[in-house]
């Protein structure tokens, strides 16, 4: 329970509890849970990476100015996925449209088609796609930072439990690195797409174990 930086996790967390019910019904839930927490630092487990909409709704009620870093190793920039506009491809299209953070930056990033670059360009987003991807890379925020982990970010061998793996990702130390090095107040966080179902030998949950860890032990530097 000590993270990397030396922090003692052991009675430093809190679990709220679990939400669960149709979308509209989660949604609405979050929005309200979230919000009646948010005296103090909240990461988020999913569930799938819609849940980040109604979770940042609920941050942008205190944080005015938000940045986020996300990894992935999709954009879910559609404006309209399966005609669902809430779906888990579409999360950061409502985020960006609805003014709930200044800056996106996107990490990891390598099933990109036209219409998400598109979209990607229209919101000003910071797509580091993972053909560009170097070890040394840092970020610096001047605003309160949110961070949004895809479990698919990760590259298959540190996460083959996800419904959309895509080769050539990142691995859990680069997630952790990056966590790690960035300059920036880290308010909250989710954690999604981990799928236990398809998961092999806890090696998926042991990967996103070790990032929440390391999330928490920012948090509380």
């Amino acid at each position: 329970m000590w993270s990397e930086n030396n922090i003692d996790l052991q009675n430093a967390i809190d679990d709220e509890g679990d939400i669960q019910g149709t979308q509209k019904e989660v949604f609405d839930s979050i929005e309200m849970r979230v919000t009646g927490l948010l005296d103090q630092p909240l990461i988020c487990l999913g569930g799938d990476h819609s849940i980040t909409f109604p979770i940042l709704k609920a941050f942008h009620g205190k944080y005015s100015r938000l940045s986020i870093l996300h990894f992935d190793a999709h954009p879910d920039l559609y404006h309209d996925f399966e005609g669902n506009p809430y779906s888990h491809a579409s999360p950061f299209a409502r985020v960006m449209e609805n003014g709930l953070a200044d800056r996106l930056v996107q990490i990891g990033i390598r099933s990109a088609n036209p219409h998400q670059r598109e979209q990607a360009k229209k919101f000003g987003v910071e797509m580091i796609e993972m053909k560009d991807f170097r070890n040394d890379l840092q970020f610096t925020f001047d605003s309160p930072v949110y961070i949004s982990v895809d479990t698919d970010g990760l590259d298959p061998a540190f996460a083959p439990g996800v419904a959309h793996p895509e080769g050539g990702g990142l691995s859990t130390r680069d997630i952790v690195r990056i966590i790690q090095t960035t300059k920036g107040k880290v308010v909250g966080a989710d954690i999604v797409e981990m799928n236990p179902l398809r998961d092999v030998a806890g090696i998926t949950a042991a990967s996103c174990s070790k990032i929440l860890k390391e999330i928490c032990g920012k948090i509380l530097a």
